[in-house]
């Protein structure tokens, strides 16, 4: 089975990681750094060439690869069984950010909202069908 992992550059991984964590319900399980490179100097600073971070039952992957400009053309969507699992990440990711579509009740049946966390990340926040 294709599993598909979000991989997200940020200008500071591990505090962004960090959030998600928080919000998602989550832990950080691997950080490596450029400084753990083959060849690196000791003047190869410890910025994070790859973290691994579980949450929400998924893998994440990030990088540090600042300064980022994140484009419109992309959403992160997750699809929660209960409401109040899709209010409590929707408004977490929200704190700092930005909500684009508040989390309502639409016309098809499942709670559904849109926010931009506060490093610029989109998310489409939802229940599953059939879930209330």
């Amino acid at each position: 089975m294709t599993k598909l992992r979000p991989y997200i550059y940020s200008d500071n991984a591990r505090e962004q990681a960090g959030f998600y964590a928080e919000a998602l319900g989550g832990e950080i399980l691997s950080v490596q750094t450029y400084s753990e490179m083959p060849g690196a100097s000791k003047d190869d600073d410890n910025g994070v060439m790859h973290l691994v971070l579980q949450a929400a039952g998924l893998l994440f992957y990030m990088a540090d690869a600042g300064p980022v400009e994140r484009g419109n053309g992309l959403d992160l969507t997750m699809e929660f069984e209960t409401d109040e699992e899709a209010e409590a990440v929707f408004y977490k990711l929200a704190d700092g950010g930005k909500i684009m579509m508040p989390l309502e009740r639409m016309f098809w049946g499942t709670l559904f909202g849109r926010v931009m966390d506060r490093y610029g990340v989109r998310w489409q926040i939802a229940t599953q069908a059939g879930s209330h």
